[in-house]
């Protein structure tokens, strides 16, 4: 999604807000039991989730601008109803949070709201509507349980895999078809011929512009590369964000080391991944958003 003067989030309930219990109602019970709980509870505020300090993170930053110049703004996508999202709502009411505009889908996928918002991202607890979004086009990540953690900044760290995720998936590919020495040799042949932007390279653009109307120092917004890459494939990476115009605060190369240590130690307010496995071990100590594209999230074909 192009970049016109703001960041848009698109945010599900269940990323914002803790809805595992009535979630487990709807499961068991159906969603006739579902809608009178949510009804009978709709008072009731709900315990944040794993997506909830991002989005309190990215509103914060409208407080550092004159208020005419919102620099981001979160909209809140939901399959609930009108009827049950008041609970919703009222939680958003609650915790003071600056979300205005929704669409109640009643059980219908909601990504297709994603453009008509204008929104760089999409973060949802359903997987099946981040992977129609990603198939449309859109930056979209599933994002899951695990540690919430507070952080002692209010400055919002946001780490990013490279490969399927900032840049496409084409280097994943020779890897994961012809293994790490013909990585290694494609990257290094072709290390000055920039990489294709993946899914999300548009959402760190718009970080990028926001970034760009403070001072390095006083960012409200810090980024990191966290990749498994290692010399000498790690220059095609720098000379790719380098064409974009795109500076990342900071770049670790891995060369295939576990990354949560590495997340911890950056003080990640959240980190995408394509990978599942990296996900779930890093979801342990951060919140973590698997981003279900490229080559490692295709099924295996009959042949294989």
């Amino acid at each position: 999604m192009e970049y016109k003067g703001k960041l848009v989030i698109a945010v599900s309930s269940r990323a914002l807000f803790n809805l595992d219990e009535s979630h487990h109602i709807f499961e068991t019970e159906g969603k006739e039991a579902y809608c009178a709980y949510q009804i009978e509870h709709e008072e009731d505020s709900l315990e944040p989730g794993f997506g909830y300090e991002l989005v309190r993170k990215l509103l914060a930053i409208n407080t550092l601008v004159a208020s005419s110049k919102a620099l981001v703004e979160v909209i809140l996508l939901s399959q609930n109803s009108a009827d049950t999202g008041l609970r919703i709502f009222n939680s958003i009411d609650h915790y003071k949070l600056n979300i205005t505009r929704a669409a109640f889908t009643s059980g219908m996928t909601p990504y297709g709201y994603i453009p008509a918002f204008g929104a760089h991202l999409f973060l949802s607890a359903n997987a099946k509507d981040v992977a129609n979004a990603l198939e449309a086009g859109y930056a979209a990540a599933t994002i899951l349980s695990g540690a919430q953690r507070k952080s002692a900044s209010e400055q919002l760290r946001i780490a990013f895999d490279g490969d399927a995720v900032l840049f496409s998936d084409q280097s994943e590919r020779i890897y994961q078809q012809h293994g790490l020495a013909a990585f290694t040799e494609n990257e290094k042949n072709a290390a000055k011929i920039p990489l294709s932007g993946g899914p999300f390279k548009g959402f760190l653009e718009a970080l990028q512009s926001i970034q760009s109307q403070f001072g390095e120092n006083d960012s409200p917004i810090r980024t990191a590369l966290v990749t498994a890459r290692s010399a000498p494939a790690h220059e095609r990476v720098v000379r790719t964000l380098r064409k974009w115009g795109i500076r990342i605060d900071e770049a670790l190369f891995l060369g295939g080391m576990p990354k949560q240590e590495f997340l911890k130690a950056f003080g990640a307010d959240i980190f995408f991944d394509d990978q599942k496995g990296h996900c779930e071990d890093a979801a342990q100590h951060i919140s973590t958003a698997h981003v279900p594209h490229g080559v490692t999230n295709e099924a295996p074909s009959e042949t294989e």
